[in-house]
Order: C-alpha cells, then sequence, then structure tokens
C-alpha cells in the first residue's frame, strides 16, 4: 500500500457533501462533545485579536469560504467541540508549506482511547460499539462499549506490566476482529505506538516493518479464518521474528482452538488479559505525539512507516466520518475495509469511536459462502451504510443482480467506495441495483506524496513540440505555482532527496498501493534472472493487474514453467499473495 493517508482536505468534504445533497452542515457548539464553557472562554482568550465567530447555521458553500477564509477558527472551534481535551491548546496550528512545519494543537493533551470508549460510557455503556461479522456465515458478535473498555484496560494493563512504555512501537499482526481493536485502543491508552501489519503480508515483509520498526512486541493469533481457511499466523509471525533481534515478547490470541507451539517469547494473551485489572491508567499525550504508524509499499522496494500524529489524525477522522459520510446518532457503519490499511484505521476504527457510533468488524470474504455474502449481511445487521472497495464491486457485479435482491437493503442510507478508481459500469450497479437509486454514493479520494519545484531554473525545458498545451497540463496543472516533476521522492534527516521513482511506479492492485520496484527487487534475486520490469494492465476485477517481464540469465536450465513458478513462490513468501503477478512473459 503506497501513501494511502487521510481525506485530503476540507474540500473533499465539500465535494461528498454535494453528492450527498447537503444543504447545509451545523456544527452547533452544543454538540453531545461539546467543550466546556470554561473551553470556550479560554478559545476568547487564545488570541490578542478577536476571533471571527464560527457560523452555527450556514450553506455548506459559506462553511467552506469560513474554512478557507479563517482555517485556525474553522478546525480550533471543531477541535474544541469535538474532542475531549485533558489540557487544552493554546494554538491551533503554525503549519506552514513554506517553512515546512506541519504542528497542529499544540500545548494540548489528550488520549484516543478517551475519545473513543470512556466519554461516551456515561450515555452509551450498553450500547453496541462493534458488530463483529465473523468469517462464519450468519453470525454476528455484539460488543457494548463497556465490554470494550474492559478489553482496552485488560491489554492495556497486559502491555504495561510486560514492559511497554509510552513511545513504543507495537507490531500488531491480526485479521479485523474485537481483540484486534481493542489492542490498537490499550496501546493508544498507555502511549505506546500501534504499528498494524495486514495479515496477508508473508514473513519476509513482516519481518521488514518489525526491525523498521525496533519492535519490541508483536501481537497474533494461532490462525486467522477467511473464507472458511484458516490461515497460519502465528508460523508466519515465527518466521518473521526469527530474523528480529529486537522482539522481546510475543503475545499470542486464540482465534481458534488449534493448538500451536509457544516458543520462549510466547505469552498466552488471553491467559496474560483474564489476570489483569479492566481499570488501566490513561497517559496523556501531546497533540504532535505519534499515534500510530502504518507502512507503504513504496517504490524503492522499501516499505515506509508514515506516522500521524494523535490529535490532528483524530479530529479529522472524526470530522470527515461525520459530515463526509453524513452519520446520524444510532446508525450502524459498515465498512468492510481491512484494519491493516487506512481505511480500515480510519473508518472501522477511530471515525466511527470518536463518534460513539456502531461499527462493524467483517472477517471473511465479499463471496463467502456465497456471493450474496454483503448484501445478506445488510439485511441481518440493518447496516446504515455500507463503505467498499471498486474491487469488490466488480467482482461481486459479475455474479448478477440476483444476489443482491434476494436481500432487503431497505435499510441503506448511503454508500461508500474507496481504494481505486471507481468506473462507470460498477457505479451505475452499486447506485441502481444496491442502493435501489435511493442511495447517495460516496466515492472518497486519497492522495500520494509528489516532488515538486518552487522556483523555475535556467536549463529546464520550455515546452513539448508540437503541442504546448499538454506541456502545461502535465508539468504545471497537477500543483499549481510549482513545476510537477512526477517523481516520487524521500527526504532524509540531513535534508537531502532521494528520488524514489515514477509516481506511476506505484501500481494499485484491488485498492492495495504496491511499488514496482518491490516486486523487482524480489525476482531479480532468482539465480537465472538478470533482469526485471513490472507494469500494471487494466484488469476488469482488480482495477490493475501486475504484468512482469523477466529476463534471463544465459545457461538456464529449467523449463519456463519451473521458472514461473519459483518466482511466484518467491513474491508471495517475501512481500505476500497480493503481490503475485498475473502475467509472467520471459
Amino acid at each position: 500500500m503506497a501513501l494511502r493517508l487521510r481525506l485530503t482536505s476540507i474540500q473533499c468534504i465539500e465535494r461528498s457533501c454535494k453528492w450527498m445533497g447537503f444543504a447545509s452542515i451545523k456544527y452547533n457548539r452544543s454538540d453531545s462533545n461539546s467543550a466546556s464553557p470554561a473551553c470556550l472562554s479560554h478559545r476568547r482568550s487564545a488570541s490578542t485579536t478577536p476571533f471571527p465567530e464560527f457560523p452555527d447555521s450556514k450553506t455548506h458553500e459559506e462553511l467552506y469560504k469560513f474554512s478557507l477564509d479563517h482555517p485556525e477558527t474553522f478546525w480550533g472551534t471543531l477541535a474544541r467541540s469535538r474532542l475531549t481535551w485533558s489540557k487544552n491548546f493554546t494554538s491551533v496550528t503554525d503549519s506552514s508549506f513554506k517553512e515546512q512545519k506541519f504542528g497542529w494543537f499544540h500545548g494540548g493533551e489528550l488520549n484516543a482511547s478517551v475519545n473513543c470508549v470512556d466519554r461516551h460510557l456515561k450515555e452509551r455503556a450498553d450500547k453496541p460499539a462493534l458488530i463483529w461479522e465473523v468469517d462464519e456465515p450468519g453470525k454476528e458478535i455484539v460488543y457494548s462499549y463497556r465490554k470494550l473498555s474492559e478489553m482496552v484496560g485488560q491489554i492495556g494493563n497486559m502491555l504495561k506490566n510486560s514492559g511497554v512504555k509510552a513511545g513504543d512501537r507495537v507490531t500488531i499482526y491480526l485479521s479485523n476482529s474485537p481483540i484486534a481493536v481493542a489492542t490498537m485502543l490499550a496501546c493508544a491508552r498507555i502511549g505506546a505506538i500501534h504499528n498494524v501489519v495486514f495479515a496477508g503480508f508473508s514473513a519476509e515483509a513482516l519481518a521488514t516493518r518489525i526491525n523498521n520498526a525496533q519492535s519490541e512486541t508483536v501481537i497474533t493469533a494461532n490462525t486467522i479464518l477467511r473464507g472458511g481457511k484458516l490461515i497460519p499466523a502465528k508460523s508466519t509471525v515465527d518466521a518473521a521474528v526469527s530474523h528480529c533481534s529486537c522482539v522481546k515478547r510475543v503475545f499470542v490470541h486464540y482465534r481458534t482452538d488449534t493448538e500451536v507451539p509457544l516458543g520462549k517469547l510466547d505469552i498466552n494473551m488471553d491467559e496474560a488479559m483474564a489476570a489483569e485489572s479492566t481499570d488501566c491508567v490513561v497517559q496523556d499525550r501531546q497533540s504532535e505525539d505519534t499515534l500510530f504508524m502504518l507502512y507503504t509499499s513504496g517504490s524503492t522496494g522499501a516499505p515506509k512507516g508514515l506516522i500521524h500524529s494523535t490529535a490532528g489524525y483524530l479530529l479529522y477522522a472524526n470530522v470527515t466520518f461525520k459530515h463526509a459520510f453524513d452519520y446520524q446518532v444510532g446508525e450502524r457503519f459498515g465498512c468492510v475495509a481491512d484494519i491493516g490499511w487506512i481505511t480500515g484505521h480510519s473508518y472501522v476504527l477511530y471515525g466511527p469511536l470518536s463518534n460513539g457510533a456502531t461499527t462493524l468488524l467483517f472477517e471473511s470474504t465479499p463471496q463467502y459462502p456465497d456471493p450474496g455474502r454483503y448484501w445478506e449481511m445488510v439485511e441481518r445487521l440493518k447496516l446504515n451504510h455500507i463503505y467498499l472497495s471498486p474491487t469488490a464491486l466488480r467482482l461481486l457485479l459479475k455474479s448478477g443482480d440476483d444476489y443482491v435482491k434476494k436481500y432487503n437493503r431497505s435499510s441503506l442510507r448511503k454508500l461508500g467506495c474507496v481504494g481505486e478508481p471507481l468506473n462507470h459500469q460498477a457505479w451505475e450497479w452499486f447506485y441502481d441495483v444496491v442502493g435501489e437509486k435511493r442511495c447517495d454514493i460516496i466515492d472518497t479520494w486519497w492522495q500520494t506524496g509528489a516532488l515538486c519545484i518552487k522556483n523555475p531554473w535556467p536549463g529546464m525545458a520550455r515546452s513539448i513540440y508540437g503541442n504546448h498545451k499538454r506541456f502545461l497540463e502535465t508539468y504545471f496543472t497537477n500543483a499549481p505555482g510549482f513545476y510537477y516533476t512526477g517523481d516520487g521522492a524521500q527526504r532524509t534527516d540531513s535534508g537531502y532527496f532521494q528520488i524514489t521513482g515514477r509516481m506511476d511506479d506505484v501500481l494499485n492492485v484491488s485498492g492495495h498501493r504496491l511499488g514496482t520496484a518491490e516486486i523487482e527487487d524480489v525476482m531479480d534475486d532468482h539465480p537465472d534472472v538478470s533482469e526485471t520490469a513490472i507494469v500494471g494492465f487494466p484488469h476488469d476485477i482488480k482495477g490493475e493487474g501486475i504484468y512482469a517481464y523477466a529476463v534471463l540469465k544465459d545457461g538456464r536450465t529449467k523449463s519456463k514453467k519451473e521458472l514461473e513458478f519459483e518466482l511466484r513462490d518467491l513474491i508471495k513468501k517475501r512481500i505476500g499473495g497480493l503481490a503475485l503477478p498475473e502475467i509472467i512473459l520471459v
């Protein structure tokens, strides 16, 4: 997955609201999460100049204009009214692209687990926080906010008593489950930084992320259930940890009754939790302290751990969930993304729970036991929102309308899509068939960073021969006011830029961003291979498929069939099945 950040700006809320037909949005200071009167008076005294009045009820266009004209008042008011703080912030932001400063809500302190769980206990303790749609068809397990709070407390104490401290990185290799959500929130509660790795990655890919993060703690399960199949998660972790000298402890949750051998680093997580109190002391975090890290799959071949701040990320997830998706109190929100991706972080966990919503945890696959799985789930759970990927839509579209229409979908109010471009045919099917032409579609857009240059230089190109319009469109429209190189880049601590390759060298396969260089590096390690190249091609289901070219060394003895098998096996072991090429051309 490449740099899959939050919804890019308030403009994304604007587009989403227009798609949903909003006439206006209200940001009301009497919100259930509103700040105390002291907080509001602090807002007014924090600056020597008077704040413009925040519009309680305006048209969306007026509110959007206000956000551009008075961004500090806009975000500052939302931060104080929508989040719970243990210490008020003294300034809204000192961010500047020009000065490369990105700080928000300085001086403030808060805790993400308090905002997602504790503050809802007074009014919503016995209301559902999580609906766990287990892999087995037709079954769900509901967890209340009270139960979630107890699990978070037990896991937080378990981690602290095992030596985990604030700022430590904890790697989580679990599928969508309440134990995974509670573990992420427990890390937030004690100030640890969670590093969730998609539980489809190989042992080598997992080891790379553990070592880069220098995680002393890993949390996994004995097995993972997906699509009726048992996936040996613990053996994958064992293989990874054997290459990670930094790891001191591995907690093993028992998802099934399958016995797995426990080594000297391993701890039975269920037993360790049971011995702990449900009351865990909160570690307050400064606004810019890291909440979590999440690894990309970049074009350099080396995954990059992107970090997200506590206050800024939490506020943005909270606000976009509420307003971009038009969440209404009491609704059931069904995002089927895996927690190993940023969508799962934002719209399975932090966005819904910080709003006191009921959120879905989908453990299975869209075609298990048949292509009606999503729609049967919508009927049974009475979901008001379903948020999925274009890949899933195209996959289910091929199975026809009958699997959809046999189930009652009248509870649905909004449809969401994310991951890759939503093609016209899938959009129409989603709207006409699934939503019965009455549900708005929120097609969310994400961003990837690029290297842009601010000032012209003498030796730069002036045009494209015979097509000056294309020259301007190519290099000056993506980032107005800057020269858009089309290359990705990383900036080192010393201030140097490392060019990571063309922006189109990152493929979008089933909504997962994969670096071409990462796959090429694996194939190049085969002793018979001299050189490789990876490109994408249009794929009816995945959106983009992987096409591999391999140039072989002289004197090889293996057959083409043997070679293809070995190359695919290498990729699966070192990256994971999601990176397997559809075609290998020798």
